[in-house]
């Protein structure tokens, strides 16, 4: 029966669109952590929807706010799903942008992980979702400081996955490719790209089927296993 799912980034799309689908039927709680905002919080039929406070950038909040939400509620399922794309050319010659895009993107996952892990260990169950990127499979030129930061998480999340093994946590590690979103506004779609819901979609089919990572689309995975060899001198002209 339901129990509580975690959204930490709960004004992104996909996070959002993951737990409506697991509202009801694995969660009869949602709870949206995101920084405050005028608008009403967003209708998910079938759960108890509660919004707090949260900023991923202030690191010294996170263990108050999972202790908080796991005395009132417990916590079954937490999809972490903040993050920040910034802005490339401008982080080439600003290091203090570029410094805050690794902050959130890899820092801020880092401390919430270590801290979630440790909260479900205690508890003796749990499911941690966490999204990385094709971005950090093989950094690009184009974007090589968010998709190295992408590629410290990807590494952090797998060696954490397998450090819960037998536990009774696990982690399922999410690699989608250019999502057609609100963080993509105004961009052009890179090949393969997805939307929110496809990449909900796929994640709630993998979170049930027990998986531990998943690629979305699914093509990207063999596409990425050739891309990884390709000549630097090729590589360095790959768009974002």
């Amino acid at each position: 029966m339901g129990g509580t799912v975690l959204v930490l980034g709960g004004r992104s799309e996909i996070g959002v669109a993951v737990a409506r689908r697991l509202a009801g039927r694995e969660a009869s709680t949602v709870v949206l952590a995101a920084r405050p905002r005028e608008e009403p919080a967003p209708e998910l039929p079938g759960a108890t929807v509660e919004v707090v406070p949260f900023d991923a950038d202030d690191l010294a909040s996170h263990r108050p706010l999972l202790d908080d939400v796991v005395s009132r509620h417990g916590l079954d399922i937490a999809v972490v799903a903040f993050g920040l794309l910034g802005d490339q050319a401008r982080a080439e010659a600003d290091a203090a942008h570029a410094v805050q895009i690794v902050h959130t993107d890899y820092v801020a996952h880092v401390q919430v992980l270590t801290e979630l892990a440790q909260v479900m260990r205690e508890r003796g169950r749990g499911t941690i979702v966490v999204f990385s990127s094709v971005a950090g499979a093989r950094v690009r030129r184009a974007n090589y400081v968010y998709g190295s930061a992408k590629a410290g998480l990807d590494g952090f999340a797998s060696g954490l996955a397998d450090a819960l093994h037998g536990t009774g946590v696990r982690l399922l590690l999410v690699r989608p490719g250019f999502v057609i979103g609100r963080m993509t506004e105004g961009m052009t779609p890179a090949p393969f790209s997805s939307t929110p819901d496809q990449v909900a979609d796929a994640t709630v089919a993998a979170l049930r089927a027990g998986r531990g990572e998943v690629w979305v689309p699914r093509l990207l995975q063999p596409v990425f296993a050739l891309l990884r060899h390709a000549p630097r001198a090729l590589w360095r002209r790959m768009p974002r």
